[in-house]
């Protein structure tokens, strides 16, 4: 147990540097460090988190700058690197960051390394406009991706790549979609004017917040009003566009936005599977809070032979695993996390699930096959390759849409199967 209050900085650079640690041993925000944070300091955590993993590549470049040789107490390091982060966006704050950074490393390997920490970060401040010109000087770090993510972007988007590095650096805007079976998005727009939160509409239900909030002051959250949804996103459910009455499958559906969009828009038989029961638990949660009827099963949706009742589907929707290289800012840990060799592991699972789920359209249905990835192999190159083993498939309409400051970056292709 930590001897620091919880309402500290101190606090919170501690718990945000033991998460960075843990990301860079592999593991995933999404596996819920952070919901393990108390609820005082958890605002603050999550701020440190994130914010130092979108500039993991900036920090470490910093940090070999600042130390004369590699740091083995990894905890220490990430310390230093969630600290520099809060210097580099509070520089009015730096006295205060340095102390309360030198209380935290107490709390570590026995207090040991806090002169190490009050020494690094006081250099930093000293030596602050050296260290950013020598960083604007590298390109690697100051693109703050890893170089193989680089290539990737630079071989797919010679144009747009440097407006692709600059969105996913910075914090995501945050987005609604209006809960079209519990009121309308003018009725929901004047709730939000009502208390005094801006916010602008966007695409067919969707609203964008001028600042975020925590959803707890969001009028009518916890009674389904609304959701938490990037309006590339919403996308799926419009261009799938199932009819009433359809019977529809969300193979992959896991949290559940897609799912809840598809039900909102129109009254189908729909059927969500997500190979994880916990994950399906959060797809059944976020259908309650919204008033929605599914069916819900955890279930592997290459093994249809194990949950499906031969009854074939009218519409599919496929948001298959991918590399999530379109919602980095949103997901910082996946930048440090991925490694070169995994686009192709994630594209051959992509072909098994497209292959599995194929059979069970009916003739004249519909699949939309949706990743929230930038990268060829996973989308555009993925569909031709299946278009080769399907020859009678038909691909109806197809879109990338690159991250822009008021969307994340998704590619949809909608395919038709002959009656």
């Amino acid at each position: 147990m930590s001897r620091l209050p919880s309402d500290s900085l101190a606090f919170a650079l501690l718990q945000a540097a033991r998460i960075h640690l843990a990301v860079l041993a592999g593991q995933s925000l999404a596996d819920g460090q952070l919901g393990r944070v108390g609820a005082v300091a958890r605002p603050a955590v999550q701020d440190l988190v994130y914010g130092s993993l979108r500039r993991y590549g900036r920090g470490d470049f910093l940090l070999g700058c600042l130390l004369s040789h590699p740091l083995a107490a990894e905890e220490i390091r990430c310390l230093l690197l969630v600290a520099l982060y809060r210097l580099e966006t509070r520089p009015e704050a730096a006295h205060t960051v340095v102390d309360q950074a030198v209380r935290a490393a107490g709390e570590l390997a026995g207090g040991r390394f806090c002169g190490l920490v009050n020494g690094v970060l006081r250099n930093y401040l000293r030596r602050e406009t050296e260290l950013l010109a020598a960083l604007a000087a590298d390109s690697l770090a100051s693109s703050q991706h890893p170089a193989w993510w680089l290539a990737e972007l630079q071989r797919a988007y010679p144009e747009n790549w440097p407006a692709i590095v600059a969105v996913g650096n910075m914090p995501p805007p945050m987005a609604l979609r209006v809960n079209l079976h519990r009121g309308s998005r003018a009725e929901y727009l004047e709730r939000l004017a009502a208390e005094d939160i801006a916010a602008r509409p966007l695409g067919e239900a969707g609203l964008v917040l001028d600042r975020p909030l925590p959803v707890e002051r969001l009028p009518g959250f916890a009674a389904g009003l609304l959701s938490v949804q990037d309006p590339g996103a919403q996308r799926a459910a419009e261009l799938l566009d199932p009819a009433p009455g359809s019977r529809v499958l969300d193979a992959c559906a896991a949290p559940g936005g897609k799912t809840a969009h598809l039900l909102e828009r129109a009254e189908v038989d729909l059927l969500a599977l997500d190979l994880k029961p916990a994950r399906c638990r959060r797809v059944t949660a976020n259908l309650e809070r919204l008033g929605l009827n599914g069916a819900v099963l955890a279930a592997d949706c290459t093994r249809p032979d194990t949950w499906w009742d031969g009854q074939p589907f009218d519409a599919v929707l496929a948001d298959v695993p991918c590399t999530a290289s379109g919602v980095v800012r949103r997901h910082p840990d996946a930048k440090w996390l991925r490694r070169a060799g995994d686009i192709a592991s994630f594209a051959a699972s992509q072909a098994r699930i497209l292959d599995a789920l194929w059979p069970l359209l009916r003739p004249g249905g519909k699949l939309l096959y949706a990743t929230c990835s930038l990268f060829p192999v996973e989308n555009g190159e993925q569909v031709a390759r299946f278009l080769a083993r399907q020859p009678l498939a038909r691909r109806r309409h197809e879109e990338q849409l690159l991250p822009t400051a008021e969307h994340d970056g998704f590619y949809y292709c909608l395919l038709n199967k002959p009656a």
